[in-house]
């Protein structure tokens, strides 16, 4: 099937339909400027048709046996298995990511639905004690009703199956506003592959639209318990505010400038292969991408030479070409902002040890060093393919210089010693931070999430669970109790 002529439209209460707005949305190959789709943006109405069309069907799925609800998404693992190839290259051409990074994100997506699988069971009561005679406490464990969901565009798929498979496991209906940038591998295909595998109608819904069309409707609308949010901080921050004035549970996986630590006892060409794929995993356009790697002065001159003939070697241009190993960003306004950002930084007195060159939404990658200590690099997101080194001296320093800015999102330190590396770890305040890996790790099982302007609250695992239903305690009284008053 051609999965940009036949799903790139609104999906609401199981039916493809058009939007209502007065303008499209183009759908680009970010490499060659092809039209993938036009799609008529989602207005207001569409939202509440969706919202209302979830509430409906929520009902129902709710009471439906938990071996029904696994059932269902059985199916939906079989068939993205089923259809693997036809979404690599999907991603290739929406998303500018080459193969081996498209395959990537379907594994992630996989297991993440096979996680899913399992979350269909796992919600239980508890029995508690009870104070009064007689008496006894159940603890019982409800979904939330209905569930929106925004997604990014750096990791459509994974990140929609990431929060609509649990949510639905878990007894919730779905309203998904996937990325302008990735409209079809973020939303239309996500909504084709649980219509394949028996989703009743409504409970899913895809509307693709932007907040310049809808305003706050998504977001504000009375039907949603919980927002499920993954983009920059400064969007995150206003849904939080608005979610709040009307008593919404928000999820948000925010923006990042994760650091990537090299102590003077690491194994150096390993900690070069790490850095290599923490920084440029899809152009560096991944928020636990490692931003900032930090160089024990002892190894900071091995380090940097074995890292940036790496870089320098990489490859950048077609996606397609299997010796690509760095697309194009995802749209030219943010190739032309990191191009003028590197030679900002550069006028400023950074040090260019690589400097890539840019070619259409190919920007090559670039290496700088010797940044005053008053950069803005240092303190913001990059989501592009442009690495910064910098020195230390011993762990105090190391420690201080990873804690500080904004973020908090991820992390890695490299030692020969484990435990040292655990140590080093409890003392950075992130949401997740990595001995001896990478700073790019999502696992099913493994609470996801940033502190500080980072994110609020977890996905994966347990924490999925906690996100996407809510505790409801119910007494029974055996016999008759005395009222003390």
């Amino acid at each position: 099937m051609s999965f940009f002529r036949e799903l790139a439209h609104q999906y609401i209460d199981g039916e493809w339909l058009s939007g209502s707005g007065s303008w499209d949305i183009i759908d680009f190959n970010p490499y060659n400027g092809e039209k993938l789709a036009s799609i008529t943006v989602a207005t207001a109405v569409e939202v509440d048709r969706a919202y209302r069309a979830a509430e409906r069907a929520q009902r129902k799925w709710a009471a439906t046996n938990p071996y029904e609800r696994r059932a269902v998404l059985e199916r939906a693992l079989s068939v993205t298995e089923e259809r693997a190839e036809e979404i690599v290259e999907a991603i290739i051409d929406e998303l500018g990511g080459t193969r081996p990074r498209a395959r990537y994100e379907l594994r992630g997506a996989a297991e993440f639905l096979r996680e899913a699988i399992r979350q269909a069971l796992r919600p239980t009561g508890r029995l508690l004690p009870a104070v009064g005679d007689g008496r006894e406490n159940r603890l019982y464990r409800l979904p939330v009703g209905v569930v929106g969901v925004i997604s990014a565009f750096n990791f459509p798929f994974l990140v929609a199956m990431k929060s609509v498979a649990p949510a639905l496991a878990l007894g919730n209906a779905v309203v998904l506003k996937p990325h302008q940038n990735a409209p079809v591998v973020g939303g239309g295909l996500v909504a084709k592959i649980f219509e394949d595998a028996g989703l009743p109608a409504g409970l899913l819904n895809v509307v693709i639209t932007d907040s310049a069309e809808i305003g706050e409707a998504f977001i504000e609308h009375p039907v949603p318990r919980v927002i499920s949010f993954t983009g920059s901080d400064r969007v995150g921050r206003h849904i939080a505010a608005t979610a709040a004035g009307s008593f919404k549970r928000t999820i948000l996986e925010l923006s990042g400038n994760s650091a990537l630590v090299v102590l003077e006892d690491a194994d150096v060409d390993y900690a070069v292969r790490a850095a290599v794929f923490s920084r440029f995993l899809y152009q560096g356009q991944v928020s636990m991408a490692a931003n900032r790697i930090l160089l024990d002065r002892s190894v900071a001159a091995e380090f940097t030479e074995r890292f940036t003939a790496e870089v320098a070697a990489l490859k950048a241009g077609d996606p397609r070409d299997p010796e690509t190993r760095i697309g194009p960003l995802i749209n030219a306004f943010q190739a032309d902002a990191l191009d003028s950002l590197v030679d900002r930084a550069v006028a400023d007195g950074a040090t260019a040890l690589v400097r890539g060159r840019t070619v259409g939404n190919v920007v090559a990658p670039s290496v700088l060093t010797d940044l005053p200590a008053d950069s803005p690099l240092l303190t913001r997101e990059i989501l592009g393919p442009v690495a910064l080194l910098m020195t230390f001296d011993g762990e105090e320093e190391a420690v201080r210089r990873v804690n500080a800015g904004p973020y908090g999102l991820s992390g890695a330190v490299h030692t020969r010693d484990a435990e040292r590396g655990v140590r080093f770890a409890r003392r950075i305040v992130s949401g997740m931070f990595h001995v001896n890996g990478s700073t790019v790790q999502d696992d099913p099982l493994a609470a996801f999430g940033g502190e500080k302007t980072s994110g609020m609250g977890r996905l994966n695992g347990e924490a999925v669970v906690e996100a996407f239903t809510t505790q409801r305690w119910m007494s029974i009284q055996h016999g008759r109790s005395v009222f003390p008053l």
